[in-house]
């Protein structure tokens, strides 16, 4: 089976000069200035789409990332392409490498008012889906029913709610934002959240979101980078094994979850594109795909890593 349909292409690591992605600097021009970034970002979107891609995934915080994507549809003119964009992050890095905090979060009505307008002034109505970005349990979120009120409203555009999530306690963030309600209706129907074979702990509440109609979609599927340019032996024996590399082989370990609609990927070039992409015709076997699960961190552990990684 061919996963192309599935596939989102997610322009995080194009839409800023800084990113914490293991692997992405080789893979970026050597100049990161704002004109040769939207080259890049453009680059590997028309790749994406002459491979058959259809979905991107962008967010407010991504630098010009939505920019970048307005600029490149208005061009195109494609018709057929699906987007989906995040607020709760301010980009507030002024394009500099050297910058001491990149974004700033903040889960308020005001902050989505505003990114909302600056989306739909961007990329109209091409948006489908709105995402409050990584979303935790303690979140003001959930106690601020204007702001929930404000969300659900939404669904008047035409325009899917949802969220992604992040950290150790995703789970539990995924099933208490599926049971908020406003006047009776779910205020969310998708969720995005970070799956790979090192960090699988939100696999089961992903499953039963799936079940209960909500759209799942896996994000960091390569762990930031880890499993493409530091795998561990069992990923690299499986891509020896069916002549792919190892990126293909973790993004195919998601692409095998039954209960995932849509799998991310996040290239910087479209090298990293053609490798990623060659997971979606890439069948594991039961014994490949019990040796990957083998692999699964603890979570706590997995995100103080994560966290360490440098923005460069």
């Amino acid at each position: 089976m061919n996963h192309i349909a599935r596939t989102a292409v997610g322009l995080a690591a194009l839409g800023r000069p800084a990113y914490l992605n293991v692997g992405r600097v080789p893979e970026l021009p050597a100049e990161r200035d704002v004109a040769t970034m939207r080259a890049a970002a453009h680059e590997v979107l028309d790749h994406a789409y002459a491979a058959g891609v259809r979905r991107v995934d962008v967010a407010r915080s991504y630098g010009r990332a939505e920019e970048f994507l307005a600029d490149w549809l208005a061009e195109r003119e494609h018709p057929d392409v699906v987007v989906s964009s995040k607020w709760g992050y301010t980009y507030v890095g002024d394009w500099r490498l050297d910058a001491a905090v990149h974004e700033v979060k903040e889960h308020s009505l005001a902050r989505f008012e505003g990114q909302w307008a600056e989306t739909r002034r961007l990329l109209g109505g091409r948006v489908v889906l709105y995402q409050v970005h990584s979303l935790t349990a303690d979140s003001p979120l959930f106690g601020d029913e204007p702001l929930l009120e404000a969300l659900a409203a939404l669904a008047a555009e035409h325009v899917r709610v949802g969220f992604s999530t992040s950290g150790p306690g995703q789970a539990d963030t995924v099933r208490k934002a599926l049971d908020l309600t406003v006047a009776g209706r779910p205020v969310f129907t998708a969720v995005q959240s970070t799956w790979n074979v090192l960090e699988p702990s939100v696999g089961p509440a992903l499953a039963e979101a799936h079940e209960r109609g909500a759209l799942v979609q896996l994000k960091e599927t390569l762990a930031n980078g880890r499993l493409a340019v530091r795998p561990p032996e069992p990923v690299v024996e499986i891509a020896r094994a069916h002549d792919v590399s190892a990126d293909a082989v973790a993004l195919a370990a998601a692409y095998a979850r039954p209960w995932a609609d849509v799998v991310l990927t996040g290239p910087a070039s479209t090298a990293q594109l053609d490798a990623n992409l060659a997971a979606a015709g890439l069948a594991l076997d039961q014994a490949e795909l019990a040796a990957l699960g083998a692999l699964a961190e603890d979570p706590a552990a997995y995100w103080r890593h994560r966290s360490s990684l440098p923005w460069r």
